[in-house]
């Protein structure tokens, strides 16, 4: 008998669904611009059975994508699983046979070394390709236009690593996509792969080297001659794995560091330079540029874990005031000899889950999008929260002016990662649309938004009803049909 247990995790607005659909012309209201031609890709974590050790936490769900297909005004709904080998091991078994996350000593004795990976945490296109993303694992490939997945790629053996990061970054010059894996010689090594590939898929060159601890390293930057790593106390170890505790852990004792990699082939860990700082906690970037010998990297950076279901590594209680999260630049000099990065604080708004046009991937911009926790909004948490803090808010940042906009969802709703479209392949830098789902918390329902992307305080130009309830997914790409071909002949 099918029975997940009666936890937060698993309950209210975070009630499995765990279904595929398809489902053409969804009810909307207001105006989709009849210019949108493509697909906005997303991924949730959805556990396809009851977790084998009893609770879990979100991220141990396996991988649903849905792909919302805009064209001629209308939108399309597509969810399929991501069928990773995990999946297919389980959904033979008809139970789950993986314990908990990332910790291999918890799993049945017949699934022992195989990738546990679950396609998770990203939906990313590259060269017409789709690809589902975890961290702890290789890059899972789909079709972009049926979502028929493919099955892992290791880049027709080039790919020596054992993990592909969910956060890799297209380089807008070459058309290279640049990405990495950490713990890339198996769970809980220091080793650190950088990879590029180009558009056809050809790995065209690696760099390894170490960090100076285990952490988890989930996203990363680029600029056209260096890949940026934050290193941070998320740390873990085999005795926690052992004692059955979470996989990670904050460490507050632990320094941060800025490790600055030449993205050249040929390059070697003594060319590496590393800078540090105090401890803190970073997760995502929102993009980096070069000033002269200067480098520039804004980040949310929160003084202490911002992540409560990966406890203090001493048992210290959650600080959520030290856990707030602020968009702030990191700078370093490559002319001078400092060994600490620079840091200052961009915007007073708590944010996370950064993003930008991405068009300027590793250059000067101008516009940010985060979703924003307002604490000054009232918050009637009515069905549940869709995840741990209260996201309401999607917030805007004009680095030219320093102007800030906010647009609050209402007090029994929450907000998921905004994604920038362009009106155009050659618009003008912010000039478009973003993207994002909406928790509709009290119905347990959820509503595609569109917003015109530099005046989001108007609220949505379209709101775009989606027949079934999306858990709170991670992150989501857009793709123009254009680039896709596979889309474009759907």
């Amino acid at each position: 008998m099918t029975s997940f247990p009666d936890v937060p995790a698993f309950t209210g607005f975070n009630k499995p669904s765990r279904v595929e659909a398809d489902v053409q012309d969804l009810n909307l209201r207001g105006t989709i611009p009849p210019e949108l031609d493509g697909a906005f890709y997303r991924v949730q974590p959805e556990h396809q059975f009851p977790p084998k050790l009893g609770n879990d936490i979100a991220f141990n769900g396996d991988g649903m994508i849905s792909m919302f297909r805009f064209k001629d005004g209308k939108v399309d709904y597509r969810q399929r699983w991501a069928k990773t080998d995990k999946w297919k091991l389980e959904n033979a078994a008809g139970r789950a046979v993986f314990g908990a996350y990332r910790n291999p000593l918890t799993d049945d004795e017949e699934v022992k070394g195989k990738i546990r990976g679950t396609a998770n945490t990203n939906a990313y296109i590259h060269g017409g390709r789709l690809y589902a993303l975890k961290e702890d694992s290789p890059a899972l490939v789909m079709d972009p236009a049926s979502l028929e997945t493919f099955g892992y790629t290791d880049f027709d053996g080039k790919m020596r690593g054992e993990t592909f990061s969910a956060h890799p970054k297209t380089d807008p010059v070459t058309g290279n996509l640049c990405s990495f894996g950490y713990a890339s010689k198996g769970v809980l090594t220091r080793d650190m792969t950088y990879y590029e590939i180009d558009r056809d898929g050809n790995l065209l060159f690696d760099i390894w080297f170490e960090t100076p601890y285990y952490c988890m390293m989930h996203d990363f930057a680029i600029t056209p001659d260096y890949a940026l790593f934050t290193v941070m106390g998320m740390t873990s170890n085999w005795d926690r794995l052992k004692a059955g505790k979470p996989h990670f852990g904050f460490d507050t004792s632990l320094p941060s560091y800025l490790a600055v990699v030449p993205r050249k082939a040929g390059t070697s860990a003594e060319d590496i330079r590393w800078f540090t700082g105090p401890s803190c906690f970073t997760a995502h970037v929102m993009n980096a540029f070069q000033d002269g010998t200067k480098i520039h990297l804004d980040l949310p950076v929160a003084a202490n874990n911002m992540m409560p279901f990966f406890p203090d590594i001493n048992d210290a209680p959650f600080d959520p005031v030290a856990g707030a999260t602020y968009l702030t630049r990191w700078t370093v000099d490559m002319a001078q000899n400092a060994e600490e990065y620079q840091s200052q604080r961009l915007s007073d708004m708590i944010g996370e889950f950064p993003r930008y046009d991405d068009r300027y991937c590793g250059q000067n911009y101008r516009y940010g999008w985060l979703v924003v926790i307002d604490p000054s909004q009232p918050v009637e948490l009515k069905g549940g929260s869709a995840g741990g803090w209260v996201m309401n808010t999607l917030g805007m940042v004009d680095h030219q002016t320093g102007k800030e906009q906010k647009w609050w969802c209402g007090p029994v709703s929450s907000i998921q990662e905004p994604c920038f479209i362009p009106r155009s392949p050659d618009a003008a830098e912010g000039d478009g649309w973003i993207v994002m789902v909406c928790n509709r918390l009290e119905e347990r329902g959820s509503e595609l938004l569109l917003f015109e992307a530099t005046n989001i305080e108007q609220g949505p130009i379209a709101t775009i009803d989606i027949p079934v309830r999306l858990r709170f997914g991670l992150h989501g790409n857009w793709a123009n049909a254009m680039d896709v071909p596979a889309l474009e002949a759907a």
